[in-house]
């Protein structure tokens, strides 16, 4: 088995895209996901979109959005 040192330096060598797939693998072992947690969130998600659909809310464009945050929180 390799040590971590010589995994890291093969790592390195790595093209940028095959870089990116073992460092997304990695961070998934490291924050494994709660399946009920997501289910509420999907839940929400659907809810959102179904309030967007029929009219129920309004979307606010992106831009209003940080114009308004930066006014409340001024840098």
């Amino acid at each position: 088995m390799l040590s971590t040192n010589e995994i890291i330096h093969e790592a390195e060598e790595l093209p940028a895209e095959e870089l990116a797939v073992v460092v997304d693998t990695l961070l998934r072992f490291l924050n494994r996901q709660d399946t009920a947690i997501d289910k509420q969130w999907t839940g929400i998600a659907q809810r959102r979109l179904e309030e967007l659909r029929s009219g129920e809310v309004a979307a606010v464009p992106g831009e209003a959005v940080l114009s308004r945050l930066q006014r409340r929180f001024p840098a």
